[in-house]
């Protein structure tokens, strides 16, 4: 059964702003938030124009992130590309 095997790199981190940090920079707009788990980037999803979450795990390496969007406990790792749900406090959300 595939697993994530990165889920050392998951830290107690705080969400980098209500938005994503990127879109926000250039006044653009974004579908859905991702949350890095390692650092505590916000990046918009693969469905946004910018694909800021993405980008952070390709110029940084931190390969798991969490839904930022209200009521989603979700998780997933780009570097398995597993998506997962682990037995986790609810993370934050963008208002």
């Amino acid at each position: 059964m595939p697993t994530c095997s990165h889920l050392e790199t998951i830290a107690d981190v705080e969400p980098s702003g209500t938005g994503c940090v990127e879109c926000l920079a250039a006044g653009m707009r974004w579908v859905h938030l991702r949350m890095c788990q390692q650092c505590g980037h916000v990046g918009c999803c693969d469905n946004s124009i910018g694909k800021h979450a993405t980008a952070h795990f390709h110029e940084q390496g931190h390969p798991v992130v969490r839904s930022y969007e209200p009521g989603e406990d979700w998780f997933w790792c780009y570097q398995d590309n597993f998506m997962f749900s682990m037995d986790a406090p609810p993370g934050p959300s963008h208002p």
